[in-house]
């Protein structure tokens, strides 16, 4: 008999998801952590009283994480208390013009009126048409399983109203937005939320123009920082005999032929399970915990064939003043051209460009408990998107050098005395996130996300090869995100529960 009827190797929101989901439904679940802190990506930790997001700052749709709690059968603000963010974002230009869109649609239209009268119709019509798409494929596109072309076909028959909006997943996101706006400014302040998929405009899909769109329905940091979120989620999960072991690395999974039996941990123990769950990179699931050896030769080649997302690094800093800044997030833009043109000249050949986007999260603006009274945080990411291995050179040695570049874009851009007020400095480069979280390169959206690796072309969550296995989290539909791997977890529970009868 196995120890457990399931186990699930990481505490991200997906791993988190899934096995509190199967917790409700009877099974005895257990997740193993490798960290001491839970949530992946969507964690903070603590130093000289700053308290620090290590990576994503702002939770733009709740649905998910609403419908996760539903299926507990509690209510997400009994364990989570969502603080709301306006405006959404503050954009600073490279000639320094800075203006701010607000969740209202229609103050958003007199900002947009204001720097290109001419882009005002096309605004309305994106949001017009953006509004509706996500009030009806939001439970439709985010929660339903896309792993086969008839589960496509399936989620279409059931969703009529979904086939006007797939033609979106196959244009890609500067395409997008160029048919509804024509003045650079504008184009850029909707252009680079291609990155929230780990893309550059000319690759990334054309749909997550209108996920970002959803902001206006509200944005959300959560209270205590964004560990919050997993740390309520894991609370519901508990109440329904949930098990969590922190610190605890699993090495690899234990296998009878072609069926997870349980896994294998890094002290040489093993734990037994009817059901083993990843919320790791899929290609680390693959070829380190299951093996090549393990694997048909087709399936090695698939798994090895996708990329790793980018990383991020992160500039935390402690400040002794409040920061002239308007909103929570600001992001320091350039053009569509631009954003292309740093992916192709700097990222893809590894090398760091002096200019591109900055984004600026001010998270003691929502929550000033974050810091010691009277100072601020700002989670800085610097310049992006950096390369994982910089053409000669290496992360550990350009540290300082990089803590310069980040002092010097912030003085730049929004905060010219910041140099005297800085009270708090340290920068966790790709090697740094890969270390702290086990993330290979430091790949924050687990894989690459391009129109040809997006719903069924992604890992699927159950697996084709190893029965008894499943994934979830960024490696899976619909990629990396707050709402995205909580939406794979339920995909995935529910996988387990259906196939268990």
């Amino acid at each position: 008999m196995a120890d457990y009827d399931a186990v699930v190797i990481g505490a991200g929101l997906g791993g988190i998801t899934s096995a509190s989901l199967l917790a409700k439904n009877g099974m005895k679940t257990l997740i193993l952590e490798q960290s001491d802190l839970v949530g992946g990506c969507c964690s903070t930790f603590e130093s000289q009283g700053y308290k620090f997001d290590v990576g994503a700052s702002i939770v733009e749709i709740v649905h998910p994480m609403d419908k996760f709690f539903a299926l507990m059968g509690r209510k997400r603000e009994d364990y989570i208390e969502l603080l709301p963010c306006d405006p959404i974002y503050s954009f600073v230009t490279q000639d320094g013009r800075r203006f701010s869109y607000p969740t209202d649609i229609e103050a958003t239209t007199r900002v947009i009126e204001s720097i290109a009268p001419e882009d005002v119709e096309g605004w309305k019509r994106f949001s017009k048409l953006g509004l509706e798409m996500v009030d009806e494929m939001m439970d439709a596109m985010m929660t339903s399983p896309m792993n086969t072309l008839g589960e496509v076909a399936a989620m279409a028959a059931k969703n009529p109203k979904v086939a006007r909006y797939l033609p979106l997943l196959v244009r890609n996101h500067q395409s997008v937005v160029r048919s509804y706006y024509k003045n650079p400014i504008i184009l850029g302040s909707v252009a680079f939320q291609s990155y929230f998929a780990g893309a550059p405009p000319e690759l990334g899909s054309g749909i997550f123009g209108f996920i970002a769109l959803s902001e206006h329905l509200g944005i959300y940091y959560p209270r205590g920082g964004m560990i919050s979120i997993p740390q309520g989620m894991l609370k519901a999960g508990r109440e329904h005999g949930l098990e969590v072991r922190t610190g605890c690395k699993v090495e690899r999974l234990i296998l009878d032929g072609r069926r997870a039996r349980g896994v294998i941990l890094e002290d040489g123990s093993e734990i037994t399970a009817d059901v083993v769950i990843s919320n790791v990179n899929a290609k680390v699931t693959y070829l380190k915990m299951v093996g090549p050896e393990n694997l048909p030769g087709w399936a090695v080649r698939a798994i090895d064939s996708y990329r790793l997302s980018m990383p991020c690094p992160m500039i935390y800093v402690g400040l002794d003043k409040k920061p002239d800044l308007d909103a929570h997030h600001t992001v320091v833009s350039g053009s569509i051209e631009e954003m292309n043109r740093v992916w192709n000249l700097y990222y893809t050949k590894g090398v760091i460009p002096r200019t591109a986007m900055s984004l600026i999260c001010w998270p003691t603006e929502a929550d000033p408990s974050l810091a010691p009274e009277g100072r601020h945080i700002l989670n800085f990411l610097c310049n992006a998107p950096a390369p994982y291995a910089p053409l000669g050179d290496n992360w550990d040695r350009l540290k300082d050098w990089y803590r310069e570049e980040a002092v010097r874009e912030l003085e730049r851009t929004v905060m010219p005395d910041v140099r005297d007020h800085i009270d708090y400095l340290e920068v966790s480069t790709p090697l740094d996130f890969e270390r702290r979280l086990l993330s290979p390169q430091g790949a924050i959206y687990g894989l690459f996300s391009d129109l040809t690796s997006l719903a069924l072309f992604r890992p699927h969550a159950r697996s084709r090869v190893i029965r008894g296995l499943y994934l979830t989290g960024s490696s899976t539909h619909l990629g990396g995100g707050v709402p995205t791997t909580i939406a794979s977890g339920i995909i995935t529970s529910n996988y387990v529960l259906k196939d268990r009868g």
